[in-house]
């Protein structure tokens, strides 16, 4: 991701001194579908009106008839908005919905498994992702492309040298996935990311064994979202450092390459210095992924068992190594300005990776519930992981020999959910994402998949319906039910973004991006540093989005915001509430 190495703080009134540019009063809707027997909303501001119709697609014959409701003022668009709750409306079928007034929404579908192709698609952008492969046509379509980055002379940068492994020493680091919109490979950002794809299988199981993604593995042994995360999982097994369990922070060119397919990028490659952060978001990768595929890839799982407490231990002695690029670079040449992914501490990490660790052995050395007790959670990012350790502390708290504390760790679970939860009750959009300004940051759209995701573990704990419908209201936001009107997911919606800051498909040719990716979402912070603050529709926080190249502020697509919408689509298919 082409972060920047220091983010602008802008004060409240600063953000607002702009006004937003006028909005087509066009009802957003998901613009993929609802189901049938489930909460199905759209919203409209700015309009007088005060009924809606929901018309057949074709024929524009109406079958339904509704009232809109006053949804208030939403501070983050400035929008006075109306609603359309049009849940009694279950029958299937492909419909716009009109507004008094003559506003006609994008189409939108009724029906059961709305999300499958969606699903799909969001898992299987990782497979678009993989470095040192060939895509062939067979799995890729028109996105077939060239191997690129096959890394098999990856240098020891300055930062990284040992006396086993000194400057300039070229090893072998393939496979993997391309982090960003940029060809670079990061650990830390891998974190989150490989994480929560097997986070999701573990939670459905029997839901990820019966999809089949078309890639090059399907049909084995294996269910695909397993495949897809080993390529990136045998990947991180060589970022290890063999000689002492430390981790290289990421394998990158010391510049972003220009806007070129992988096979043109052929700059040196380098593994950047090791430190604690890293260390221990590979152990806890490796500690999840032993457990994971131990009926699967036994051997592959022995050895990623092996490697997290060897990670562990190089944390143990080196607890404070932090990643500090620009400081790294006025000791060591060649200075190294691709995404810095630095961290303030190694705690949370440390919380991780040791709840991974414990799950996985049984070994009380690694956990103490003095690590979550005394904690406020808070939604995960990469540089938070603290809740991931808890959301599998809570996943395998029914699990007697561990003798985990069941009852407060779930306590801690719900207490975080909650605060969104209870908000969204009365929140103009009706989603725990979005109602206040904090929402609006850099990869604002990843953070409501992490959202989403944490709801729906709240609706697995108690089974009420609140929950799952909080985060289908997640899911409505992603797919069009949001300030802009856009579906933040290529391939997906007739209002669609499709100018992605990602380089194969800027340089691909095909008008279309590679479909699945999940844009980064509006964030009014660092406008200024991309295309420029006059190019943005708005400074408002939930309207400063830009569906183009040069936005990599608002529409870069990275793993780790494709991830929880992995665990959010697969999650609300299936878990859906019987009728």
């Amino acid at each position: 991701m082409e972060k920047v190495k220091g983010f602008l703080i802008l004060a409240f009134l600063g953000i607002y001194s702009g006004l937003a540019v006028a909005q087509t009063p066009l009802p957003k809707v998901n613009q993929l579908g609802y189901y049938p027997d489930l909460p199905k909303i759209s919203v409209t501001p700015e309009i007088e009106a005060s009924v809606f119709y929901i018309k057949e697609a074709t024929s524009g014959e109406v079958r339904f008839t509704g009232e809109l409701e006053e949804g208030g003022l939403n501070i983050p668009s400035g929008e006075e908005i109306k609603i359309a709750d049009f849940s009694d409306f279950k029958e299937p079928g492909t419909y716009v919905l009109e507004v008094e007034g003559g506003a006609t929404s994008h189409e939108f579908v009724i029906g059961n498994e709305v999300f499958e192709n969606v699903t799909d698609a969001v898992l299987k952008a990782y497979y678009f992702m993989r470095a040192s492969t060939p895509l062939d046509e067979e799995f890729a379509g028109k996105w077939a492309r060239a191997e690129g980055h096959p890394d098999q002379n990856i240098m020891i940068h300055a930062s990284a040298a040992t006396e086993s492994r000194p400057e300039g020493v070229i090893f072998s680091s393939p496979k993997g996935w391309y982090d960003a919109g940029d060809y670079n490979k990061y650990v830390v950002n891998s974190g989150i990311s490989t994480y929560t794809l097997l986070f999701s299988f573990e939670q459905f199981p029997d839901y990820f064994k019966k999809q089949r993604l078309n890639i090059p593995e399907s049909g084995n042994h294996i269910p695909d979202i397993l495949d897809e995360a080993l390529w990136n999982l045998r990947w991180l097994i060589t970022m290890q450092d063999p000689e002492d369990g430390g981790v290289y922070h990421k394998l990158t060119t010391a510049n972003f390459e220009g806007a070129v397919m992988p096979e043109n990028a052929n700059s040196q490659r380098y593994a950047v210095m090791k430190n604690t952060p890293a260390t221990l978001d590979f152990a806890a990768m490796m500690a999840q992924a032993a457990r994971v595929y131990k009926d699967y890839e036994p051997a592959f799982a022995d050895s990623a068992l092996t490697a997290a407490k060897k990670a562990w231990l190089w944390a143990e002695k080196n607890p404070d190594v932090l990643y500090r690029q620009n400081s790294m670079n006025q000791q060591y040449e060649p200075d190294i300005v691709t995404g810095a992914y630095g961290d303030r501490n190694a705690s949370d990490e440390k919380f991780w990776a040791g709840a991974e660790l414990y799950i996985t052995t049984g070994d009380k050395s690694y956990y103490s519930e003095s690590g979550w007790k005394s904690e406020q959670f808070s939604i995960p990012d990469w540089n938070d992981v603290r809740a991931l350790g808890l959301y599998s502390l809570v996943h395998h708290s029914k699990n007697s020999d561990l003798n985990l504390n069941q009852k407060g760790l779930i306590e801690k679970l719900m207490e975080m959910v909650d605060t969104h939860v209870s908000a969204s009750e009365t929140a103009p959009y009706r989603s725990p994402f979005g109602h206040d300004d904090s929402y609006f940051m850099w990869g604002s759209n990843g953070h409501a998949g992490n959202v989403g995701m944490a709801i729906l573990q709240a609706y697995q704990i108690t089974g009420d319906e609140k929950y799952y419908d909080a985060a289908l209201h997640v899911a409505d936001y992603l797919l069009g039910v949001n300030p802009t009107g856009y579906s933040y997911i290529t391939g997906y919606g007739d209002k669609r973004v499709m100018n992605i800051h990602h380089r194969p498909s800027e340089a691909d040719g095909i008008e279309e991006p590679v479909p699945g990716l999940v844009s980064g979402g509006p964030n009014p912070r660092n406008m200024n540093q991309d295309c420029g603050e006059e190019m943005y529709p708005s400074k408002l926080p939930a309207l400063a989005f830009l569906d183009n190249w040069c936005s990599y502020s608002t529409n870069e697509i990275t793993i780790n915001w494709n991830a929880p919408a992995v665990f959010l689509f697969s999650g609300l298919e299936a878990l859906r509430p019987e009728d």
